[in-house]
């Protein structure tokens, strides 16, 4: 039961039904407790298979949002998570509407090689060379040794052979020049980070993937 109530497989919907977070059942009983939120109960059409990686808007036969006083009293279907109480078997929302949040937050993308290289095109920035993931590294523009932070406009991707030969100098001093002064991405609704890493079916209602 633990396991369950502390995995992150319960998503959270702003009032305007768009994706805004990912939270624990734990955290979801507690914001339907406190009427924070209302949980939507989600049938498909039994013929659909649900493991399937195919939109599932088309086929589900009723959504419908239930306060916590009732979600209590639903039955567990068979694909359903459960958590066991004094009570009795109670199921395990998938998503969650916090009823009183309209805004759709914003956030950059996490500081890493991945997104440093998308964000330069997978091209090194001193030569424009297209580069295989393989083929290039993070380089730091003004080297650590020389108190270089790691920050999008410190952090450039560039070629294994051209990092090697820049070493721990600037790039002027390296004959080099960048062909971009590198920036931090914009930010963009948190819908364009979530995930479905789990294929749950009543997700795809509601992400973008």
């Amino acid at each position: 039961m633990s396991d369950i109530l502390n995995k992150n497989i319960v998503l959270v919907l702003n009032r305007n039904w768009q994706a805004i977070n990912i939270r624990t059942p734990q955290d979801a009983f507690c914001q339907l407790a406190t009427n924070v939120a209302t949980a939507l109960d989600i049938a498909f059409d039994d013929a659909e298979d649900l493991t399937s990686d195919s939109s599932h808007l088309a086929r589900a036969s009723n959504i419908r949002p239930v306060t916590w006083d009732e979600w209590i009293t639903l039955p567990v279907r068979p694909q359903d998570n459960a958590v066991r109480t004094a009570r009795g078997a109670i199921r395990v929302p998938t998503v969650i509407v916090a009823v009183n949040f309209a805004k759709v937050p914003k956030k950059r993308p996490k500081l890493n090689a991945k997104n440093i290289r998308e964000r330069d095109g997978n091209r090194c920035q001193y030569t424009g060379k297209l580069l295989h993931p393989d083929e290039g590294s993070l380089d730091h523009v003004v080297p650590r040794s020389r108190g270089g932070v790691d920050s999008w406009e410190n952090l450039v991707w560039s070629a294994k052979e051209v990092n090697q030969r820049k070493a721990d100098r600037l790039p002027h001093e390296a004959g080099l020049r960048l062909l971009a002064t590198p920036r931090a991405p914009k930010e963009l609704p948190v819908t364009a980070h979530l995930r479905n890493a789990h294929g749950v079916a009543e997700w795809k209602l509601f992400l973008n993937e």
